[in-house]
C-alpha cells in the first residue's frame, strides 16, 4: 500500500514531468499560431508589399520601421518572411498530402494482400527508403527539372515510405484481430470491413507522422529552393530568400539569417508538437 509520503512523491514527479513538457508545447503552439496567421491573413502582421523595392533603403538594419531590416533591393525582410510562410507551408503541406494518400494506399494494399503484391510493394518501399529523402528528391528533380510543382512531387514521393510502412504494419495487426474476425463472421462485405474496421485503426498514427513530416518537408523545400530548384525570385519563399541573402552575410546578415530563423522555428515547433502527440499516443496505447 502506498504511503502518503510516497504518494506525494509520485504526484511531485508527475508535476515536474508535465511542467517539463508543457512549456515546449505551449511555445510550439504559439509559434504555429503566428505561422497560421501569416499564411491565412498576412495583412494582420504587416501592411507592406513583399515585392515593393526601394533602392534608397537597401540593406537597412532592423529597426522600429523595418523589424527585420531590408534586403539588397530595399524590400522589407519581415514582410517577405511573413508572406513566405504561405509558399513554404504550401509546398510542405502539399508534398505531405501526396505522401499520405499514396503511402496509405500502398500500405493498406500491402497489408491486405498476400503473396506477390505485398512483396512487390515492400521491395519498392525498400528501394525508395535506401536513399535519404533530400537526396532522392534532388535526383527526381534532376530528371523532371526545377520548379514548384516538380519540387512538391519530388518531396512527396520521397516521403511515401514512412507512411506506407506504418499503415502496412498496423493493417497486418488489425486484420487478424478478434473484432475484425467477428465482423467478418457477421457477413460484412470486404469493402465495408476495410472502411469501418481496418482503415480507421490502420491510419491512427498518420496525423502524428504527418505533423512531424511537415517540418521535414518544409526544411527539404527550403534546402532545394536554396539550390535554385524551387520557386524563383522574386517569390518570397524562405529557401530562395536564404539563397538571395547568402552573398550579403558580411554586410547585412539579417537578409539570410532571419528567414533561416523562421524555417528553424517552424520545423522545431512542428517536430515538438508531433513528438508530444506521439508520446501521448504511445502512453494511451500501452494503457
Amino acid at each position: 500500500m502506498t504511503t502518503p509520503t510516497e504518494a506525494s512523491g509520485i504526484v511531485r514527479r508527475i508535476a515536474v514531468r508535465d511542467f517539463a513538457i508543457a512549456p515546449g508545447v505551449a511555445v510550439a503552439t504559439v509559434v504555429l499560431a503566428v505561422i497560421a496567421i501569416a499564411v491565412l491573413a498576412p495583412s494582420m502582421l504587416t501592411g507592406q508589399d513583399p515585392l515593393a523595392a526601394n533602392p534608397l533603403a537597401a540593406q537597412l538594419p532592423p529597426d522600429a520601421r523595418h523589424l527585420f531590416g531590408t534586403d539588397h533591393l530595399g524590400r522589407d525582410v519581415f514582410t517577405r518572411v511573413v508572406y513566405g510562410a504561405r509558399y513554404s507551408l504550401f509546398i510542405g503541406a502539399t508534398a505531405i498530402a501526396i505522401a499520405v494518400v499514396a503511402g496509405t494506399a500502398l500500405g493498406l494494399a500491402a497489408g491486405l494482400a498476400r503473396g506477390l503484391l505485398d512483396e512487390l510493394i515492400t521491395r519498392f518501399l525498400d528501394v525508395v527508403s535506401a536513399f535519404p529523402d533530400l537526396l532522392l528528391a534532388l535526383v527526381l528533380i534532376s530528371f523532371t527539372g526545377p520548379g514548384t510543382t516538380n519540387l512538391i512531387c519530388a518531396l512527396g514521393v520521397a516521403s511515401i515510405p514512412r507512411f506506407a510502412r506504418v499503415v502496412r504494419a498496423r493493417t497486418l495487426i488489425v486484420r487478424e484481430s478478434g473484432y475484425v474476425e467477428q465482423a467478418r463472421t457477421f457477413g460484412l462485405t470486404r469493402t465495408t470491413l476495410i472502411r469501418r474496421h481496418i482503415l480507421p485503426h490502420a491510419i491512427a498514427q498518420v496525423p502524428i507522422l504527418a505533423t512531424i513530416g511537415l517540418g521535414t518537408a518544409i526544411l527539404g523545400a527550403a534546402g532545394l529552393s536554396f539550390l535554385g530548384l524551387g520557386p524563383k525570385p522574386p517569390t518570397p519563399e524562405w529557401g530562395s530568400m536564404l539563397a538571395e541573402g547568402r552573398n550579403y552575410l558580411r554586410n547585412a546578415w539579417w537578409i539570410a539569417v532571419l528567414p533561416g530563423v523562421a524555417v528553424t522555428a517552424t520545423v522545431i515547433a512542428l517536430s515538438s508538437l508531433g513528438r508530444h502527440w506521439q508520446r501521448h499516443y504511445d502512453g494511451r496505447t500501452r494503457a
